[in-house]
Parts: C-alpha cells; sequence; structure tokens
C-alpha cells in the first residue's frame, strides 16, 4: 500500500489518500473501510441525457465521487471492495443523496475520511504501507561483489538494497587487494541490513549464496558487531540462518525457502506465532483455567486488575458497524499496550482467526490467576462483540 497524503488533525478526524498496489493491501483496506467513513474514489456512472431530437440516451461516464459508506463487501477471489453509500458531495453528474456503488480495485487510489483515526486504524495504515512492518522474515542473497537484501511478507518480496562492488581475483601477490575489496562489499551488507531490517519484526535472516561467500561474510558481520559495539546485530545472532544458494539474485530465494532447515526455522513467522498463541491459550484454559478466559465480560474484568499478559482478538471485531462497540475494542487494546501487555490480532481470513471468532473473538492470557472471574456464565459471552 502506498500513502499518498495523510491529513489527520490532533483530535483525531481527517483523511487518508491510498493506494493499494498488492492483493494484502485490498484486505487491509477491508479492515480500515467502516460503515459511517467518506470515500471519495474514481467510479462509473450511468447517466441518462436528452439529444436535440429529444430522445433520451443513456451513457457511462467516469466521475469522482464522495459517499458516505453504508456497506463494504470484500471479495476476496477478485481482489475488489465494492462500497456502497449516498453522495454527500455536490456533483454535475449524481445528485446530493443518491445511492452509488464504487468498486475499489488494485492501483487505483481512494481517499478515506473518519470522524475519529483510532490507534487500530493508524497502526493498520503503517502496516500496510510500511513493508518493514509487515515483513516476518528478511533474506541476504550474495555472491562475490553483489547482494540483494530483500523483505519477505506473506503475499510479496520486496528487494530493498542491492549492493554492487568490484572485487578482484585473488591471484598471487594481489590477495590483500581482494581481501580488501571484498571487506568493502562486506562492510556495505552490513549496513544495508542494519538499515532495512527491523530486528523486533523479524523472526529470521536467511543468507544464501553459492561456495562460502555467506560463511565469509558471517565471520567479517559479527565479528565487526563485536569490535564496533553493534548490539542489535550480537542480541540478534540467532535468528541468522546461513543456506546454500546458487546466485545472488532474487530469483533464487526460492531455493531457500524451500529448504527444509528454513521451513523449520519459519514456523515462528506472524501467521505460525498466531496458531502458537492460541494453543498457548487451550493449553492454559486447560491446566490453570483461572488463567485463561474469553468474551468481552470476562476479558474486560481481567483487564482492570492489570492480569492481562496475552490479547488474543479477532479483526473483525474492529469492523464493528457500531462506533461505541469498536471503541470499547480499541480500548482494551490501548488499556494492555499501557500495561506492559502483548496483543496479537489475528486475521479472520487466517484458520486461527476463525478459531478465535467461535471463541466470541476474544481471549486473554492472564499473568496471575483471577479465580473471581467466573467461567460458568462464558457462553453467555459467545456471541458477544
Amino acid at each position: 500500500m502506498r500513502l499518498l497524503k495523510r491529513e489527520i488533525e490532533r483530535d483525531q478526524t481527517g483523511s487518508v489518500l491510498l493506494l493499494p498496489e498488492e492483493a494484502e493491501d485490498m484486505w487491509h483496506a477491508y479492515n480500515l473501510i467502516a460503515v459511517g467513513d467518506k470515500l471519495r474514489a474514481s467510479t462509473v456512472r450511468r447517466v441518462q441525457s436528452e439529444s436535440n431530437t429529444g430522445s433520451v440516451e443513456s451513457n457511462r461516464v467516469r466521475v469522482t465521487l464522495t459517499v458516505e459508506i453504508e456497506s463494504v463487501q470484500y471479495d476476496v477471489k477478485a481482489c475488489t471492495l465494492r462500497i456502497n453509500g449516498r453522495n454527500v458531495e455536490e456533483n454535475d453528474f449524481v445528485r446530493m443523496g443518491a445511492y452509488h456503488t464504487i468498486d475499489l480495485e488494485l492501483n487505483r487510489k481512494f481517499q478515506l475520511s473518519k470522524t475519529e483515526w483510532d490507534i487500530i486504524s493508524l497502526e493498520r495504515i503503517d502496516m500496510a504501507c510500511d513493508v518493514k512492518q509487515s515483513a516476518d522474515v528478511a533474506a541476504v542473497l550474495m555472491q562475490e561483489g553483489f547482494a540483494c537484501v530483500c523483505l519477505v511478507t506473506s503475499s510479496m518480496t520486496i528487494v530493498r538494497a542491492r549492493i554492487e562492488a568490484a572485487v578482484p581475483r585473488k591471484r598471487k601477490g594481489s590477495a590483500t587487494q581482494h581481501d580488501k575489496a571484498l571487506d568493502r562489499f562486506f562492510e556495505s551488507t552490513m549496513q544495508a541490513i542494519l538499515h532495512h531490517v527491523d530486528f523486533s519484526i523479524v523472526k529470521c535472516v536467511l543468507i544464501g549464496s553459492p561456495g562460502f561467500v555467506k560463511d565469509q561474510f558471517a565471520e567479517y558481520m559479527f565479528a565487526q558487531a563485536i569490535k564496533q559495539e553493534i548490539k542489535v546485530l550480537s542480541e540478534n545472532r540467532s535468528k541468522f540462518l546461513l543456506v546454500h544458494a546458487s546466485s545472488g539474485h532474487k530469483h533464487a530465494l526460492t531455493e531457500l525457502l524451500t529448504d527444509p532447515a528454513v521451513t523449520a526455522r519459519l514456523a515462528d513467522t506472524k501467521a505460525a506465532s498466531e496458531v502458537k498463541a492460541l494453543d498457548s491459550f487451550f493449553d492454559m484454559l486447560n491446566k490453570d483455567p483461572d488463567r485463561a478466559f474469553y468474551g468481552y465480560p470476562h476479558v474486560h474484568q481481567a483487564d482492570e486488575q492489570n492480569a492481562i499478559e496475552t490479547l488474543l482478538v479477532s479483526d473483525e471485531l474492529f469492523r464493528s458497524q457500531d462506533l461505541e462497540t469498536r471503541r470499547k475494542y480499541v480500548r482494551l487494546v490501548e488499556n494492555v499496550k499501557a500495561n506492559g501487555g502483548v496483543v496479537r490480532i489475528f486475521s479472520s481470513l487466517h484458520v486461527s482467526g476463525e478459531q478465535l471468532s467461535n471463541l466470541s473473538g476474544i481471549a486473554a492470557i492472564l499473568r496471575f490467576p483471577v479465580p473471581e472471574i467466573d467461567h460458568d456464565d462464558a457462553h453467555d459471552d459467545h456471541h458477544e462483540q
């Protein structure tokens, strides 16, 4: 997703201009657009006009409309959003208050206005527009004198840096020249990793090359991490995985991602970590039920006692048509974060998100037992949203 313009005031009103570029962006847009928002976009409208002879002609014209949204439908297969609402701005072709349906597609910009941009919506924009926010995996593909630093999300791979350097062949009498050039190349590659990889999000950094280039680079990088006191590299050394690749070009990434050692390591990426969090919840529910609750009333009671260690919440709860309902879930997320808890927002399109939706869409693992919260009426909250 590309953020073309952002005008959000201190009172949280305002608008953003966005351009969806990837299939994943349409999912983000679906989670951003809510009933009651105003959406401005280019669309096609059938209009009737009377000719000089008195006959009525019907033509399709492209117009830019602003509608107040009354319904949003997401077509996963076609990767489109169907927005229905009433026209709220003067237009030569569409009268005020007339209904119109806008189909949002990839590579078609739209402006979204809200009366209240809450923390969930703002974080969604950051996640959608900054690939570093959603990339669980980084990859460095290299060969002598050439390297690509890539970020990998669930639906795309972005090359963030290409490093090219002249490295002379190692000959008798020119070994020093070769080694110096190689060190300069390794230094540039290391700096690209530091600049483009967010280690607080990335779970694994793959380094692939033909021969021993990857091993030489890793040896250089971690030696420099100690020498230059680059803590972020030293502290995240366990995230690096060396794998054979046929070249340093992007196409070789497929080889890395299908390597059995890599497959095992990538089990801890975002989607898998959601499954793991849900398993931990069910495990806690069985072993220590006073530390695991679901349904808004119970989770809310736990939050009031600052007891929530991990909050599991489905993204569909933030798409509620009722503003006050949405606000209460936003407040809960803010409280848990303020108290040092971890918040995991599940995609309702993933299997783990569907499971969570069956538990009312919200659950919590607590830091300590809270026996005074009664499990017996949990089923009463099962469908509350």
